[in-house]
């Protein structure tokens, strides 16, 4: 199943029907696609979304960046909720956001490290940065 995993009703067929699937996406609010790829996402290196930090931060930016994170796991938690019910629901089991985008076979991400900062990805992950990758 090619899906996009911002809203995971593909990946909730995909698993009840049990085929891979493969998710192309530019990214998840609040890291949930590194998360649930299991890739290294500290927040003393990786800057959060709309900080406008980069890859070298002060002390003062690399405690923005930590508050941010924590703020950003509970509200994606209870925004994603709603998906969390759904799949729980149609799977009969007990499911969770994270779990859920966990069984992605590949991340097709929509990215290049030319206008991002580079940062550690697992080998599942590809890059297709030619594609709506266009400096704003």
């Amino acid at each position: 199943v090619l899906t996009d995993p911002v809203v995971p009703c593909g990946q909730i067929m995909a698993l009840h029907l049990s085929i891979p699937s493969i998710f192309f996406l530019r990214g998840l609010p609040c890291s949930f696609d590194l998360q649930a790829a299991q890739c290294p996402d500290p927040p003393s290196y990786v800057p959060r979304t709309f900080t406008g930090n980069s890859d070298h931060m002060t002390f003062i930016q690399r405690v923005e960046n930590l508050l941010l994170k924590s703020s950003e796991s509970f509200l994606c938690n209870f925004a994603y909720l709603p998906f969390e019910h759904l799949a729980s629901d149609f799977l009969h089991r007990p499911v969770t956001t994270k779990e859920l985008l966990s069984h992605g076979s590949i991340w097709l991400k929509r990215m290049d490290f030319v206008f991002e900062y580079p940062m550690p990805v697992m080998p599942n992950i590809v890059f297709i940065g030619g594609i709506n990758c266009g400096q704003r």
